[in-house]
């Protein structure tokens, strides 16, 4: 146990939001292992305040590369500035090769990861993936934490995000936002593509049909989900409309993580703020067109996952081939009304 109790672990985070949410289960399993284990994740400075709030994570180390720049020279003085670190393991989540780089350079004596992009050479212990045996991503990420002889993978760890702000009332960039009663935030955006945002019509029609039971809603998203938003909140009630708070674009991703703590229900297309609220054990209604939640789900016992049974999904193309979206505009706001209503919010 003296052994253990001085390892100092590297892990190269994964770069989207969601993937970084479900990447906790890793850290979570290694301080169930020895809690005395020292984690350090390289991550995207954007995703610095997802780690913040995971309890696991002893030490943020910012990577301002953009992703998919590989920068080789970059991230060769990256890793030779890690070698005073002295890390004695590293686990590499992404499976391209430049992932695996920093690690090397950083001459750690045990790098663990999935195989993939001819990166074997840059590994220790390079794992051939059994896609059968870990259909999931969240598997995938938790089972690196244990030797390859002691697997299958138990019980999944959740992530569990603790929020920074538990304050009642809050002001957002000018925003005075109080919270009383029943709350639904929606997040409608998808940078993605248009195969997986929800209707605006149907998110409208959801709000108005909430906001005139007495809820409060708030409307979560970037700049670049602009556009959607106008459209939906062009649809409100105008009588009803000082309880419906448009936060897209007035909050970064620490606000909005901590505001989606303090709301009731969350109803999400298949996002990165679908995942965090999860992580923060919030009833979430995740909505799927053209994407699938076999590999990538909400990861909670609280969530509703809605798609249609449509033969043409999932495709994971970025828009319709077709240009019908039935897989979307087949999901009818009256079933997610319903899904609201089952939470029993009132229990």
């Amino acid at each position: 146990m003296a052994e253990k109790s001085r390892e100092k672990v590297l892990i190269v985070g994964p770069a989207w939001v969601g993937d970084m949410v479900m990447s906790q289960a890793l850290y979570r399993a290694l301080k169930e292992i020895n809690p005395e284990t020292h984690i350090s994740v390289l991550a995207q400075r954007g995703l610095k305040p997802l780690l913040e709030r995971m309890p696991e994570v002893d030490e943020i180390l910012q990577f301002d590369l953009r992703h998919g720049e590989l920068k080789l020279g970059k991230r060769k003085r990256i890793g030779e500035s890690l070698r005073k670190k002295n890390f004695n393991k590293a686990f590499i989540l992404p499976l391209s090769f430049k992932s695996a780089l920093v690690p090397w350079h950083a001459q750690i004596e045990e790098r663990i990861g999935w195989r993939g992009e001819w990166r074997n050479v840059l590994l220790t212990d390079c794992r051939t993936l059994d896609k059968d045996a870990y259909p999931l991503m969240v598997q995938r990420f938790m089972s690196l934490a244990y030797p390859e002889s002691d697997l299958p993978l138990k019980t999944i760890l959740y992530p569990k995000l603790l929020p920074k702000s538990s304050h009642m009332d809050v002001e957002i960039h000018g925003i005075n936002i109080e919270i009383e009663g029943d709350l639904l935030a929606i997040c409608p955006g998808a940078q993605f593509g248009g195969s997986k945002q929800w209707p605006a019509d149907y998110y409208a029609e959801v709000v108005n049909m909430v906001l005139k039971n007495g809820w409060r809603v708030w409307v979560f998203g970037s700049l670049s989900d602009r556009s959607i938003t106008d459209s939906i909140m062009e649809k409100v009630d105008k009588s009803l409309r000082d309880r419906c708070i448009d936060l897209v674009g007035r909050t970064d991703l620490a606000e909005a993580t901590d505001l989606l703590a303090l709301t009731s229900v969350v109803l999400s297309n298949d996002s990165g703020l679908m995942h965090i609220a999860a992580a923060l054990g919030k009833n979430v209604i995740g909505l799927y067109g053209s994407t699938s939640y076999d590999f990538t789900p909400p990861l909670s016992d609280k969530a509703e996952l809605i798609s249609t049974d449509i033969g043409c999904r999932p495709c994971f193309k970025r828009e319709c081939p077709f240009g019908h979206l039935r897989c979307l505009t087949e999901i009818k706001p009256e079933r997610v009304l319903g899904a609201i209503a089952s939470f029993n919010l009132s229990a």
